[in-house]
């Protein structure tokens, strides 16, 4: 069997897949493209090798067009909605996206050990500060201020999640993981 290629929106969802892959010890036996945007699912599926299997990561609010790309790619029936097939073929949803899914994960908490690792956590401290973040949410907050600097969001999920103990490790990455392991 050829190996998987696994298809994710950014960069970002590339790097947390790769880290959430190193904590929990798998093998990782796929090749993981971030597609630069899930708008471009639809073209890349057109242009895949069929033999070789495709899994992917999307964010529920995308849902729609990944059904469509599915459908398209010739790897859903027209008309088919259900999450629970579209699970069966590999493809996972985020809730909302997957740095909420690892925030909601990590808890507030470790997610601020993790920027003061990185050395943001001064930078955050200002960010609450201001007026429009003073009425939101922690997790709000750090959900705004992982893409508030060129390049943040990119390594944000990542390092949350290699940080994280691969017990808490977010469910869609870890039903990707599983997914591949399957094969």
């Amino acid at each position: 069997m050829e190996p998987s290629v696994v298809v994710v929106e950014g960069e970002s969802d590339r790097l947390a897949l790769l880290a959430a892959a190193r904590v929990r010890g798998d093998d990782l036996r796929a090749d993981v493209v971030s597609l630069g945007g899930i708008t471009n699912l639809r073209s890349w599926l057109e242009r895949r090798d069929p033999a070789v299997p495709v899994l992917g990561l999307y964010d529920a609010a995308e849902l729609r067009y990944v059904l469509g790309a599915l459908v398209a790619g010739g790897l859903l029936a027209d008309g088919e909605t259900d999450p629970a097939v579209i699970a069966r073929l590999g493809f996972f949803g985020c809730e909302r996206d997957l740095e909420d899914e690892v925030i909601r994960a990590a808890g507030p908490e470790r997610v601020l050990e993790t920027l003061a690792a990185r050395g943001e956590l001064a930078l955050f401290r200002v960010f609450q500060g201001q007026p429009a973040q003073r009425v939101r949410s922690i997790e709000a907050q750090l959900h705004r201020f992982a893409g508030t600097a060129s390049g943040r969001k990119t390594r944000f999920a990542a390092d949350v999640v290699a940080a994280l103990p691969a017990d808490r490790i977010p469910h869609p990455l870890v039903a990707l993981l599983e997914a591949v392991r399957r094969g």
